[in-house]
């Protein structure tokens, strides 16, 4: 079966900046974009479900990315998709991820409503790093794709939008379909990369053991994570078809969704994850708390952020002013500054800058020496 997208081509590679051609093409010129971007870079210190610096046997979000974009093509390749547009996708789906995963999104998308913001959603958000905070300048297809990943709503079924929307104009994910087959497809590989390897980290972690599978889901999908990827992508390639588009069969979407329910009770609402919940929700508010004090009575003034004699101060300081005039012209206001800042952190830099706002790693050294290390990202 081949499937073709009815966006016509030139919509699909549309850059804002438009660049001349080179011999990668425009999806895989995408791809080492992403690749050598700051926000790409800073996701294997970010985590998937589980906090666990010290664990390297525990996927990561940068991990996860590539998952998802190995998955993606092999489903393409199956379905005689582009598999340099998935894999582009793919890999920048997920890089407005938030620090601590699902949890750190939860906390900072209730302290955006708080201050009248709307919600903090890390699809839209990755969007707005690639175009806005670290303009990569990608084509329309993958910043389409990357908006419209959606990861949590897991459907049986999915068709491509095929139509251009105004990408510039989303706010919120809901009811979003990706405009290629690509897309759909992303959206799908998303799912089948962490249903299994959520489950897997789990029983490494010791909260679950691959027993407590239920015999459903194990008999239908497999109990490693190579067996269940193995049954999706086998039964999506085989039950795609031009009337229902990208398509699970009946009895393994039946397991998936099973397998998901099981997964959020005994994984993601966990007491091990409820604890992570007011851990986490501390340390941010207390970074955001410190931030949002600091730039509404200093503003972009230099000096009282030096004599804060902290990295994270200065740091921060650095980072506003070589970003003011972006805010300027993308935004017209100061309002997500802090957000954006504090949702672009690590797992570690966080943890970092709390210490740093209650005890300063640096606070005899003299700050303004300073032109380097972990404490800026220097584009």
């Amino acid at each position: 079966m081949e499937l073709h997208n009815t966006l016509d081509s030139s919509v699909m590679m549309h850059r804002v900046r438009p660049r001349s051609e080179d011999v990668r093409g425009a999806y895989f010129r995408d791809t080492t974009a992403i690749m050598h971007s700051s926000p790409f870079r800073r996701l294997k210190h970010k985590t998937q479900v589980f906090f666990a610096p010290s664990n390297d046997h525990i996927c990561t979000r940068i991990e996860h990315s590539l998952h998802v974009a190995s998955i993606a093509s092999a489903i393409c390749r199956g379905l005689g998709l582009d598999g340099e547009l998935a894999w582009a996708i793919g890999m920048g789906h997920d890089l407005g991820h938030a620090p601590f995963g699902h949890t750190g999104e939860k906390i900072i998308s209730q302290m955006m409503q708080e201050k009248g913001l709307g919600a903090f959603q890390h699809e839209v958000f990755s969007l707005r790093v690639v175009d806005k905070l670290y303009p990569l300048d990608l084509t329309y297809a993958v910043r389409d794709g990357i908006v419209c990943h959606c990861g949590e709503h897991f459907v049986r079924s999915l068709m491509p939008e095929g139509k251009e929307k105004d990408l510039d104009a989303i706010k919120t994910i809901h009811g979003l379909i990706p405009a290629t087959w690509e897309g759909c497809v992303v959206r799908f590989s998303d799912q089948i990369a962490y249903l299994g390897r959520d489950f897997e980290d789990a029983c490494r972690m010791g909260v679950l053991r691959r027993e407590d599978l239920p015999a459903e889901v194990s008999g239908v999908l497999g109990r490693t994570n190579g067996e269940i990827i193995n049954s999706l992508v086998n039964d999506l390639i085989a039950n795609t078809n031009e009337n229902d588009g990208l398509c699970f069969s009946e009895p393994v979407y039946a397991a998936v969704r099973q397998m998901k329910e099981f997964n959020y009770q005994k994984i993601y609402r966990s007491s091990l994850m409820e604890g992570y919940e007011r851990y986490f929700s501390r340390l941010i508010r207390l970074i955001v708390g410190y931030l949002d004090d600091l730039f509404g009575r200093f503003g972009f003034d230099e000096r009282p952020y030096r004599e804060e004699k902290n990295m994270l101060a200065t740091g921060f300081c650095r980072h506003i002013n070589e970003d003011r005039q972006r805010y300027l012209d993308n935004d017209g206001n100061f309002e997500r500054l802090v957000f954006d800042y504090t949702a672009g952190m690590t797992d570690n830099f966080c943890l970092d800058c709390a210490g740093e706002i209650l005890t300063p790693e640096h606070i005899n050294e003299s700050m303004e020496k300073m032109a380097a290390g972990k404490w800026f990202d220097t584009v």
